[in-house]
């Protein structure tokens, strides 16, 4: 209805407010109240027309009567209420069989109240119950509700003749209804999903062909959150899921079978409205609820195209310019934009990434975030979940908002980065695929030494720090493309060094995947610079760690930042001391080490932050926040022996590193502290030429850059893997190269040095 067509007077409609209005009038003002507030209406032609718009006469009529004002002014007034949303037009000839409460609630609905209650009485409903549902219930739940039940049909989709098939169901993971999904999907009608047992509440999404994707693309969603049940299933050989014991009372069951009901019939009658696509939680123990939206996974192979993240392997890497946003972030979006763009994502029932919390130990100015499981443990039973979630995605920044956005990212780049099966893979050996090939060994770095006495060191040292068997290259294994920006082409890397999880046949373990090189980013151009920035971060505290060198300080006082004062105050609130190193290599960008030791205790408990950024200031803050992001479970810690961590390695130098017997944590006396003028040349305005200028102070080196878009279609926030041969790992990888040239080169040695007499403490980090 427009208000043209009222206005119009041609029409034997009745005009009146909308039956979930009651209009009230004084001191010429009318009032319109409803359960959603009061609305003023001012103006004398108003009040005179408020009493005439009870729905019991058309436009003609109401000119009629309305004999004290212009016709014009009727028509305008009418025609303005309309324009609101206030009033509605009822025919005159159709006998209504609903009550007036009914009317009314399909008016406040914002539907033709009439035509709302036609479409609940001649449309039809199926409802079919999978797992523990009371069937009988149900049934007589939709029937009372004056729904067209239909019973028993069976789920074939050339003779499914319904409006709404409607399923009921104990858990949303029980495996029968794939074959629901698949079936409902083909017939090509929406239907609805429903937990209508136990203390919460499940209902929806409705899943409507070609629009919200498919159970499946539900299901991979829930997968990824109960992990700890997945595991545990695995563990005792059972099917999943295991079902848990119904908890409900009857009135919460029968609430629940009603709220259904309601949805569904809000469906027929023709409401829609975004919450539909969502599954709407609630739990009856303290009446809290929530939507969470599903969007469909592109790449589903049920619903989508499973080829597409194959075909975005094959393709070439394209940058371009990219300015960056306003702000100081040296990114393509502000934080708050990218959050806005990409919260959806955050979800424990249709989210990639289950929940963002703040980690509230030590001092606020910390703003260090957590964002579950960290993918890069890999997670294959119970005691390596646990590892895994005392080892969660974290996000860090000078706010609090930086910090929540750094969480939600690092989640979506570990969840891109691991393996789903639909990765582009060419089967083949090193020695057959020829030049394309990279051998791997000039990647993972590891020490012919480290390969010989693998076996002890595995045992004694955490996932992170694992040495794998010796490559050959003979072995047959699966090969992704990766492509050369420096070479402008594509090249092979083994698909279990890119993602993680990757399965591993039986055999002998040759690649291992891990997080170095990983990114993600408000744009590809985004995403590129950091994961490039964090091989230059890596590679310099690799050079300066394993070879204990003495570094020049940071003056932090040369900086004139108050945020860095504040940082330093808050650190000897809780007891400790912080200074920087600078590290940086022969790439000449800057990388720094912020170094904090406790003062008040009998043990230092050294704790690291790195940073590496074009910009000397970008540096210094992102290893300061480094530092915060890792600092609160040691400040929870206090004088105790015990750490949450299970890392032997940092737990074995937090028990035994001091200062004065690792000096090199120390700035170098003999050197100048480091101030911001010490790098002339600042980063531009434009992410792209700040990828060129990293990538050719890398090539400048004789290396090559290899970047793998691992950008999920079902996500969107763009996620890259970037590798260069040659360049190290700050783990402990030690292979000849760069750890043992480079310092010489840059005058911090005179000689190599010798394999023996590198770092016994691997860096944990």
């Amino acid at each position: 209805m427009t208000g043209t067509e009222i206005g119009s007077g041609l029409g034997p409609e009745l005009v009146g407010f909308k039956r979930h209005l009651r209009a009230e009038v004084g001191n010429g003002v009318t009032y319109l109240f409803s359960e959603r507030g009061m609305t003023t209406l001012r103006g004398a032609e108003v009040s005179a027309l408020t009493p005439l718009l009870d729905g019991t006469r058309s436009m003609d009529e109401l000119l009629d009567v309305a004999e004290d004002l212009p016709r014009e002014k009727v028509e305008a007034v009418v025609a303005q209420l309309n324009e609101a949303g206030l009033l509605s037009l009822r025919k005159p000839d159709v006998e209504l069989t609903a009550d007036e409460p009914t009317l009314a609630y399909w008016d406040t609905v914002g539907l033709d109240a009439v035509e709302a209650v036609s479409g609940t009485v001649t449309k039809s409903i199926a409802v079919f119950t999978v797992g523990e549902v009371d069937t009988v219930s149900a049934w007589s739940a939709f029937r009372a509700a004056g729904l067209a039940v239909t019973a028993g049909l069976p789920l074939d989709p050339a003779h499914l003749d319904v409006d709404l098939p409607v399923v009921l169901c104990d858990d949303y993971l029980n495996p029968c209804l794939g074959e629901m999904s698949e079936a409902l999907r083909v017939a090509g009608i929406p239907w609805l999903l429903a937990k209508p047992a136990g203390a919460q509440v499940w209902i929806g999404p409705f899943f409507e062909p070609a629009t919200t994707g498919c159970w499946y693309c539900l299901a991979n969603r829930l997968q990824q959150h109960r992990l700890a049940e997945s595991c545990a299933v695995d563990e005792l050989g059972r099917p999943g899921p295991i079902q848990a014991p119904i908890a409900s009372v009857s009135p919460l069951a029968g609430a629940a079978m009603d709220l259904v009901v309601l949805e569904a019939t809000k469906w027929l009658a023709g409401q829609r409205y975004v919450g539909q696509r969502s599954v709407w939680v609630m739990d009856s123990v303290d009446l809290s609820s929530r939507h969470h939206e599903l969007r469909g996974r592109p790449q589903c192979e049920h619903c989508g195209d499973p080829d597409l993240v194959r075909h975005q392997a094959r393709r070439p890497v394209v940058l371009g310019s990219r300015p960056k946003a306003p702000g100081g972030s040296h990114r393509a979006m502000t934080p708050e934009e990218t959050l806005a763009r990409y919260r959806h994502l955050v979800s424990p029932v249709a989210g990639v990434v289950k929940e963002i919390h703040r980690d509230r130990r030590g001092p606020a100015l910390f703003n260090s975030y957590r964002s579950g499981q960290n993918a890069a443990q890999g997670t294959r039973s119970l005691d390596t979940l646990r590892a895994t979630l005392r080892m969660e995605n974290g996000g860090k920044g000078v706010t609090a908002l930086e910090a929540e956005v750094g969480a939600l990212c690092e989640a979506v780049e570990r969840y891109s980065g691991t393996y789903q099966g639909d990765e582009q893979r060419i089967r083949g050996s090193l020695r057959s695929l020829g030049d394309s090939a990279i051998d791997p060994s000039t990647c993972q770095l590891f020490h012919d030494r480290q390969y010989r006495d693998r076996t002890g060191w595995n045992t004694t040292h955490s996932a992170f720090q694992h040495v794998c068997d010796p490559f050959d290259d003979e072995a047959e294994l699966d090969w992704t493309p990766v492509w050369s920006m420096t070479g402008q082409t594509h090249r092979l890397l083994p698909t279990g060094m890119l993602y993680f999880g990757t399965p591993v046949e039986s055999g002998p373990r040759f690649v291992q995947a891990d997080s170095n090189g990983n990114a993600a980013g408000s744009s590809l151009e985004d995403a590129t610079l950091q994961a490039m920035l964090e091989l230059v971060e890596r590679d310099a505290v690799a050079l300066w760690w394993y070879n204990r060198t003495p570094m020049p300080g940071i003056d932090l006082g040369a900086f004139r930042d108050p945020w860095v004062d504040e940082v330093l105050a808050a650190y000897a609130g809780v007891g400790r001391a912080v200074w920087v190193l600078d590290v940086t290599s022969d790439l000449g960008i800057p990388a720094m080490a912020a170094v904090s030791g406790r003062t008040d205790g009998e043990r230092e408990d050294i704790m690291f932050g790195f940073g590496a950024h074009l910009d000397p200031r970008v540096a210094l803050r992102r290893a300061l926040t480094e530092l915060n992001q890792l600092m609160p479970a040691m400040v929870a810690k206090g004088d105790g022996d015990r750490y949450e961590c299970d890392d032997p390695d940092a737990v074995r130098w937090w028990r035994e590193a001091t200062v004065a017997n690792q000096p090199y944590l120390l700035p170098d006396p003999a050197v100048p502290a480091r101030t911001p003028a010490d790098w002339s040349r600042p980063p531009s305005a434009d992410l792209y030429d700040d990828v060129r200028r990293v990538h050719d102070a890398i090539a400048g080196q004789g290396m090559e850059v290899l970047v793998l878009d691992q950008t999920r279609p079902d996500v969107g926030l763009p996620v890259v893997k970037v590798v260069v041969p040659g360049m190290r790992h700050f783990w402990a990888r030690f292979g000849p190269g760069r750890l043992y040239d480079v310092p010489v080169r840059l005058g911090r040695l005179t000689e190599p040095t010798p394999y023996t007499e590198l770092n016994p403490y691997p860096m944990f980090m």
